[in-house]
Protein backbone atom coordinates (compact mmCIF):
# COMPACT_ATOMS: atom_id res chain seq x y z
CA UNK A 1 0.00 0.00 0.00
CA UNK A 2 1.53 3.13 -0.84
CA UNK A 3 0.04 6.34 1.56
CA UNK A 4 0.53 9.87 1.03
CA UNK A 5 -0.30 12.46 3.47
CA UNK A 6 -1.19 16.05 2.21
CA UNK A 7 -1.08 19.28 4.70
CA UNK A 8 -0.04 22.83 5.27
CA UNK A 9 2.96 22.39 7.41
CA UNK A 10 5.82 20.08 8.46
CA UNK A 11 5.63 20.35 12.93
CA UNK A 12 5.77 18.40 15.86
CA UNK A 13 2.51 17.67 16.45
CA UNK A 14 2.19 16.00 13.07
CA UNK A 15 5.42 14.03 13.13
CA UNK A 16 4.89 11.38 15.51
CA UNK A 17 2.61 9.53 13.88
CA UNK A 18 4.62 10.20 10.80
CA UNK A 19 6.88 8.13 12.31
CA UNK A 20 5.28 5.40 12.70
CA UNK A 21 3.61 5.28 9.18
CA UNK A 22 7.02 5.34 7.68
CA UNK A 23 8.03 2.71 10.11
CA UNK A 24 4.70 0.71 8.81
CA UNK A 25 5.46 1.49 5.10
CA UNK A 26 8.83 2.68 4.19
CA UNK A 27 9.55 4.12 0.77
CA UNK A 28 5.81 3.91 0.28
CA UNK A 29 4.82 6.76 2.78
CA UNK A 30 5.09 10.62 1.92
CA UNK A 31 4.93 13.17 3.84
CA UNK A 32 3.75 16.66 1.38
CA UNK A 33 3.53 20.41 3.35
CA UNK A 34 2.37 23.15 1.00
CA UNK A 35 3.49 26.19 3.35
CA UNK A 36 6.56 27.41 5.09
CA UNK A 37 6.52 28.00 8.53
CA UNK A 38 5.01 31.13 10.04
CA UNK A 39 7.27 33.60 12.43
CA UNK A 40 4.23 33.37 14.66
CA UNK A 41 4.78 29.76 14.67
CA UNK A 42 8.25 29.54 14.97
CA UNK A 43 8.38 32.48 17.93
CA UNK A 44 6.08 30.33 19.90
CA UNK A 45 8.25 27.27 19.84
CA UNK A 46 7.84 25.33 16.27
CA UNK A 47 11.31 24.53 14.87
CA UNK A 48 11.11 25.20 10.61
CA UNK A 49 13.91 22.49 10.13
CA UNK A 50 12.56 19.53 11.43
CA UNK A 51 13.60 17.33 8.33
CA UNK A 52 12.49 13.46 7.57
CA UNK A 53 13.50 11.36 4.39
CA UNK A 54 10.11 11.13 3.76
CA UNK A 55 9.12 15.09 3.97
CA UNK A 56 8.20 16.85 0.74
CA UNK A 57 7.87 20.43 0.67
CA UNK A 58 6.10 21.64 -2.56
CA UNK A 59 7.13 25.20 -2.18
CA UNK A 60 10.85 24.47 -2.34
CA UNK A 61 11.39 24.03 -6.37
CA UNK A 62 9.28 22.29 -9.19
CA UNK A 63 10.31 19.34 -9.04
CA UNK A 64 9.05 19.15 -5.28
CA UNK A 65 5.75 20.08 -6.33
CA UNK A 66 5.27 17.97 -9.40
CA UNK A 67 6.81 14.63 -7.50
CA UNK A 68 4.18 15.50 -5.10
CA UNK A 69 1.35 16.06 -7.34
CA UNK A 70 1.83 12.63 -9.17
CA UNK A 71 2.07 11.02 -5.68
CA UNK A 72 -1.48 12.40 -4.70
CA UNK A 73 -2.67 11.19 -7.92
CA UNK A 74 -0.97 7.79 -7.60
CA UNK A 75 -0.88 6.54 -4.49
CA UNK A 76 -3.39 3.57 -3.64
CA UNK A 77 -4.57 5.97 -0.30
CA UNK A 78 -4.31 9.59 0.37
CA UNK A 79 -5.30 11.33 3.28
CA UNK A 80 -5.50 15.90 3.05
CA UNK A 81 -6.12 18.21 5.89
CA UNK A 82 -4.79 21.63 5.22
CA UNK A 83 -4.18 21.79 1.65
CA UNK A 84 -5.70 22.57 -1.51
CA UNK A 85 -8.91 20.96 -1.85
CA UNK A 86 -8.18 21.22 -5.74
CA UNK A 87 -5.60 18.46 -5.84
CA UNK A 88 -7.35 15.74 -5.30
CA UNK A 89 -10.70 16.09 -6.88
CA UNK A 90 -8.77 14.04 -10.25
CA UNK A 91 -8.32 11.03 -7.36
CA UNK A 92 -12.19 11.72 -5.99
CA UNK A 93 -13.35 11.38 -9.56
CA UNK A 94 -11.99 8.33 -10.21
CA UNK A 95 -13.19 6.56 -6.69
CA UNK A 96 -9.82 6.48 -5.58
CA UNK A 97 -9.56 5.71 -1.93
CA UNK A 98 -8.98 9.13 -0.11
CA UNK A 99 -9.59 10.53 3.56
CA UNK A 100 -10.14 13.88 4.38
CA UNK A 101 -8.76 15.15 7.28
CA UNK A 102 -10.84 17.76 9.67
CA UNK A 103 -11.27 19.38 12.46
CA UNK A 104 -14.58 20.22 13.30
CA UNK A 105 -16.64 22.62 10.35
CA UNK A 106 -18.34 24.88 12.38
CA UNK A 107 -16.40 27.08 14.24
CA UNK A 108 -14.66 30.85 12.95
CA UNK A 109 -17.63 32.18 11.56
CA UNK A 110 -19.48 29.19 11.04
CA UNK A 111 -22.48 30.83 9.14
CA UNK A 112 -20.38 31.29 6.38
CA UNK A 113 -20.42 27.93 5.29
CA UNK A 114 -24.29 28.01 5.37
CA UNK A 115 -24.14 31.10 2.95
CA UNK A 116 -24.16 29.92 -1.34
CA UNK A 117 -20.33 30.26 -1.91
CA UNK A 118 -19.91 28.00 1.31
CA UNK A 119 -22.59 25.40 0.42
CA UNK A 120 -21.51 25.58 -3.03
CA UNK A 121 -17.78 24.66 -1.33
CA UNK A 122 -19.15 22.05 -0.27
CA UNK A 123 -20.88 20.32 -2.56
CA UNK A 124 -17.96 20.66 -4.75
CA UNK A 125 -15.28 19.24 -2.77
CA UNK A 126 -17.60 16.88 -0.19
CA UNK A 127 -20.96 16.20 -0.38
CA UNK A 128 -21.16 15.04 -4.40
CA UNK A 129 -18.96 12.19 -3.40
CA UNK A 130 -20.61 11.10 -0.42
CA UNK A 131 -21.43 7.54 -2.68
CA UNK A 132 -17.51 7.62 -3.47
CA UNK A 133 -14.49 6.05 -1.58
CA UNK A 134 -14.13 9.23 0.21
CA UNK A 135 -13.99 9.74 3.90
CA UNK A 136 -13.75 11.37 6.59
CA UNK A 137 -10.61 11.35 9.88
CA UNK A 138 -12.45 13.58 12.49
CA UNK A 139 -9.86 15.60 14.43
CA UNK A 140 -12.35 16.89 16.56
CA UNK A 141 -15.31 14.84 18.34
CA UNK A 142 -17.30 17.23 16.78
CA UNK A 143 -16.60 17.22 13.13
CA UNK A 144 -19.16 14.03 12.63
CA UNK A 145 -21.99 16.00 13.68
CA UNK A 146 -20.96 19.38 11.74
CA UNK A 147 -20.30 17.29 8.56
CA UNK A 148 -23.71 15.50 8.84
CA UNK A 149 -25.43 19.04 9.32
CA UNK A 150 -24.56 19.18 5.47
CA UNK A 151 -25.55 15.53 4.58
CA UNK A 152 -21.63 14.18 4.14
CA UNK A 153 -19.87 11.48 4.75
CA UNK A 154 -22.65 9.43 6.03
CA UNK A 155 -21.11 6.31 7.79
CA UNK A 156 -18.15 7.20 6.80
CA UNK A 157 -16.74 9.07 9.80
CA UNK A 158 -13.69 7.79 11.88
CA UNK A 159 -12.08 8.93 14.73
CA UNK A 160 -8.55 10.69 14.58
CA UNK A 161 -6.69 13.46 15.79
CA UNK A 162 -2.93 14.33 17.11
CA UNK A 163 -0.97 12.26 18.14
CA UNK A 164 1.81 13.48 20.20
CA UNK A 165 5.04 11.64 21.60
CA UNK A 166 4.28 9.44 24.76
CA UNK A 167 8.05 9.18 26.47
CA UNK A 168 8.74 6.32 28.94
CA UNK A 169 6.27 5.70 30.91
CA UNK A 170 8.02 3.93 33.90
CA UNK A 171 10.04 7.10 34.06
CA UNK A 172 6.51 9.67 34.08
CA UNK A 173 5.46 6.76 36.52
CA UNK A 174 8.32 7.54 38.77
CA UNK A 175 7.57 11.31 38.38
CA UNK A 176 3.98 11.29 39.20
CA UNK A 177 4.66 9.33 42.37
CA UNK A 178 7.92 11.84 43.31
CA UNK A 179 5.35 15.01 43.07
CA UNK A 180 2.76 13.18 44.93
CA UNK A 181 5.55 12.33 47.87
CA UNK A 182 5.62 16.28 48.50
CA UNK A 183 4.54 17.83 51.79
CA UNK A 184 0.97 18.16 52.05
CA UNK A 185 1.63 21.97 52.46
CA UNK A 186 3.91 22.52 49.75
CA UNK A 187 1.98 23.85 46.73
CA UNK A 188 0.07 22.32 44.39
CA UNK A 189 1.46 23.80 40.93
CA UNK A 190 -0.95 24.54 37.99
CA UNK A 191 0.04 25.00 34.48
CA UNK A 192 -1.76 26.85 31.50
CA UNK A 193 -0.27 26.87 27.97
CA UNK A 194 -1.57 28.32 24.99
CA UNK A 195 -1.74 31.65 23.09
CA UNK A 196 -3.03 34.55 24.66
CA UNK A 197 -6.01 34.91 22.42
CA UNK A 198 -9.77 35.44 23.30
CA UNK A 199 -10.68 32.26 22.20
CA UNK A 200 -8.30 30.51 24.63
CA UNK A 201 -9.74 32.40 27.47
CA UNK A 202 -6.59 33.48 29.74
CA UNK A 203 -8.68 35.54 31.58
CA UNK A 204 -10.20 31.88 33.26
CA UNK A 205 -6.86 30.58 34.56
CA UNK A 206 -6.16 34.49 36.77
CA UNK A 207 -10.11 34.81 38.00
CA UNK A 208 -9.73 31.04 39.21
CA UNK A 209 -6.55 32.05 40.95
CA UNK A 210 -8.57 34.45 42.85
CA UNK A 211 -11.01 32.70 43.77
CA UNK A 212 -8.79 30.18 44.94
CA UNK A 213 -6.38 32.87 46.74
CA UNK A 214 -9.65 33.93 48.69
CA UNK A 215 -10.52 30.78 49.85
CA UNK A 216 -6.99 30.10 51.46
CA UNK A 217 -5.84 27.22 49.11
CA UNK A 218 -1.61 27.27 48.43
CA UNK A 219 -1.08 26.86 44.98
CA UNK A 220 0.71 28.51 41.97
CA UNK A 221 -0.53 28.97 38.29
CA UNK A 222 2.32 29.20 36.16
CA UNK A 223 1.11 30.59 32.51
CA UNK A 224 2.86 29.94 29.39
CA UNK A 225 2.28 31.67 26.03
CA UNK A 226 2.30 34.86 24.52
CA UNK A 227 -0.27 36.75 22.29
CA UNK A 228 -2.74 39.77 21.98
CA UNK A 229 -4.64 39.18 25.28
CA UNK A 230 -0.98 38.83 26.89
CA UNK A 231 -0.93 42.69 28.29
CA UNK A 232 -4.49 42.60 29.75
CA UNK A 233 -3.82 39.09 31.03
CA UNK A 234 -1.14 40.69 33.32
CA UNK A 235 -3.10 43.84 34.20
CA UNK A 236 -6.28 41.69 35.28
CA UNK A 237 -4.09 39.65 37.30
CA UNK A 238 -2.80 42.77 38.73
CA UNK A 239 -6.29 44.08 39.36
CA UNK A 240 -7.11 40.89 41.58
CA UNK A 241 -4.89 40.76 43.40
CA UNK A 242 -3.01 37.56 42.25
CA UNK A 243 0.64 38.32 41.04
CA UNK A 244 2.06 36.82 43.73
CA UNK A 245 0.36 33.16 42.50
CA UNK A 246 0.18 33.56 38.76
CA UNK A 247 3.09 34.11 36.56
CA UNK A 248 3.49 35.18 33.10
CA UNK A 249 6.27 32.76 31.97
CA UNK A 250 6.47 33.77 27.99
CA UNK A 251 7.02 31.31 25.58
CA UNK A 252 9.22 28.48 25.64
CA UNK A 253 10.58 25.08 22.65
CA UNK A 254 8.08 22.60 22.72
CA UNK A 255 10.16 19.97 24.38
CA UNK A 256 10.80 21.87 27.27
CA UNK A 257 7.63 22.89 27.67
CA UNK A 258 7.10 19.02 27.77
CA UNK A 259 9.73 18.91 30.80
CA UNK A 260 7.63 21.77 32.47
CA UNK A 261 4.45 19.68 32.35
CA UNK A 262 5.80 17.11 34.46
CA UNK A 263 6.48 19.24 37.80
CA UNK A 264 3.08 21.14 37.57
CA UNK A 265 0.00 18.54 39.00
CA UNK A 266 -3.03 20.24 37.72
CA UNK A 267 -3.60 21.58 33.86
CA UNK A 268 -5.82 23.92 32.74
CA UNK A 269 -7.47 23.83 29.25
CA UNK A 270 -9.81 26.77 28.96
CA UNK A 271 -10.39 27.10 25.37
CA UNK A 272 -13.57 27.50 23.39
CA UNK A 273 -14.98 25.72 20.48
CA UNK A 274 -12.77 27.53 18.57
CA UNK A 275 -10.30 24.96 19.61
CA UNK A 276 -10.46 22.39 16.22
CA UNK A 277 -8.17 19.30 18.54
CA UNK A 278 -5.70 20.58 21.15
CA UNK A 279 -2.52 19.02 20.86
CA UNK A 280 -1.48 20.30 24.27
CA UNK A 281 -4.17 17.89 26.28
CA UNK A 282 -2.34 14.81 24.93
CA UNK A 283 1.37 17.00 25.68
CA UNK A 284 -0.43 17.29 28.93
CA UNK A 285 -1.79 13.76 29.65
CA UNK A 286 1.18 11.69 28.47
CA UNK A 287 3.44 14.22 31.06
CA UNK A 288 1.79 13.00 34.31
CA UNK A 289 -0.98 16.39 34.40
CA UNK A 290 -4.13 15.65 35.41
CA UNK A 291 -6.02 17.86 33.19
CA UNK A 292 -9.50 20.08 34.03
CA UNK A 293 -10.82 20.95 30.22
CA UNK A 294 -13.79 22.47 28.72
CA UNK A 295 -16.02 20.37 27.11
CA UNK A 296 -16.06 22.09 23.88
CA UNK A 297 -12.53 21.59 22.55
CA UNK A 298 -12.13 18.94 20.45
CA UNK A 299 -9.91 16.86 21.68
CA UNK A 300 -11.81 16.54 24.86
CA UNK A 301 -14.44 13.85 24.26
CA UNK A 302 -12.07 11.39 22.58
CA UNK A 303 -9.41 11.75 25.43
CA UNK A 304 -11.18 12.39 28.70
CA UNK A 305 -13.66 10.31 30.58
CA UNK A 306 -14.80 12.66 32.96
CA UNK A 307 -13.65 11.73 36.37
CA UNK A 308 -11.56 8.50 35.05
CA UNK A 309 -8.35 10.05 33.46
CA UNK A 310 -9.14 13.58 33.89
CA UNK A 311 -12.38 16.24 34.49
CA UNK A 312 -14.35 17.96 32.09
CA UNK A 313 -15.46 21.78 32.91
CA UNK A 314 -18.45 23.66 31.61
CA UNK A 315 -16.60 25.87 28.52
CA UNK A 316 -16.01 29.52 30.06
CA UNK A 317 -17.99 28.64 32.70
CA UNK A 318 -15.72 29.61 36.14
CA UNK A 319 -17.95 28.00 39.14
CA UNK A 320 -17.46 24.96 36.73
CA UNK A 321 -13.74 24.99 36.19
CA UNK A 322 -13.49 26.17 40.23
CA UNK A 323 -15.99 23.01 40.91
CA UNK A 324 -13.17 20.80 39.09
CA UNK A 325 -9.88 22.20 40.38
CA UNK A 326 -11.22 22.06 44.07
CA UNK A 327 -12.04 18.84 44.09
CA UNK A 328 -8.17 17.74 42.68
CA UNK A 329 -6.98 19.55 45.26
CA UNK A 330 -9.08 18.61 47.66
CA UNK A 331 -8.41 15.15 46.88
CA UNK A 332 -4.49 14.66 46.02
CA UNK A 333 -4.90 10.69 45.81
CA UNK A 334 -7.99 11.40 43.40
CA UNK A 335 -5.35 13.87 41.76
CA UNK A 336 -2.97 11.18 41.34
CA UNK A 337 -5.31 8.37 40.44
CA UNK A 338 -6.27 10.52 37.54
CA UNK A 339 -2.24 11.38 36.27
CA UNK A 340 -1.85 7.74 36.19
CA UNK A 341 -4.98 7.00 34.18
CA UNK A 342 -4.22 9.85 31.80
CA UNK A 343 -0.87 8.49 31.11
CA UNK A 344 -2.24 4.94 30.43
CA UNK A 345 -4.46 6.67 28.11
CA UNK A 346 -2.02 7.83 25.97
CA UNK A 347 -0.09 5.15 26.42
CA UNK A 348 -2.38 2.47 25.25
CA UNK A 349 -5.16 3.98 23.22
CA UNK A 350 -3.87 7.52 21.77
CA UNK A 351 -0.09 7.02 21.31
CA UNK A 352 0.93 7.59 17.72
CA UNK A 353 1.76 3.80 17.69
CA UNK A 354 -1.57 2.58 18.02
CA UNK A 355 -3.12 5.69 15.59
CA UNK A 356 -0.70 4.10 12.97
CA UNK A 357 -1.45 0.63 12.85
CA UNK A 358 -5.08 1.47 12.90
CA UNK A 359 -4.75 3.37 10.31
CA UNK A 360 -2.98 0.83 7.95
CA UNK A 361 -6.11 -1.56 8.80
CA UNK A 362 -8.67 1.25 8.53
CA UNK A 363 -7.34 1.90 4.72
CA UNK A 364 -6.50 -1.92 3.62
CA UNK A 365 -10.29 -2.27 4.14
CA UNK A 366 -11.03 0.52 2.16
CA UNK A 367 -8.92 -0.67 -0.38
CA UNK A 368 -10.23 -4.01 -0.36
CA UNK A 369 -14.23 -2.45 -0.52
CA UNK A 370 -14.24 -4.48 2.84
CA UNK A 371 -15.24 -1.94 5.18
CA UNK A 372 -19.04 -3.45 6.00
CA UNK A 373 -16.82 -6.39 8.09
CA UNK A 374 -14.41 -3.27 9.96
CA UNK A 375 -14.25 -3.11 13.32
CA UNK A 376 -11.72 -0.77 16.28
CA UNK A 377 -14.11 -0.74 19.03
CA UNK A 378 -12.38 2.60 20.68
CA UNK A 379 -9.61 5.22 20.06
CA UNK A 380 -8.09 6.32 16.41
CA UNK A 381 -9.79 4.86 12.86
CA UNK A 382 -12.50 3.29 15.14
CA UNK A 383 -15.63 4.34 13.13
CA UNK A 384 -18.42 6.86 14.75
Amino acid sequence: MTLTFVTNLVHHHQLPVADELYKILGKDYHYIACEQMTNILIKGGYDPKLERPYIIRTYQDEKSMATARQLIDESDVVIIGSAPESWVIKRKLENRVTFHYNERWLRFQAWKKFLPRGLKFIWKNHFRFRNKRVYMLCASAFTAQDVHVFGCYPHKCFKWGYFTKVEDVHDIELNIEKKNMSDSTDKVKLMWCARFLSWKHPELPIQLAARLKKKGYRFQIDMYGCGEREDASKQLAASLDVEDVVKFCGNAPNEQILQIMRKHDIFLFTSDKDEGWGAVLNEAMSNGCAVVGSHQIGAVPYLIQNGENGLIFRSKNLDSLEEKVTFLLDHPKERQRIQYAALHTMQEVWSPQNAASAFCKLAQYALDNKLGNYQIENGPASRI
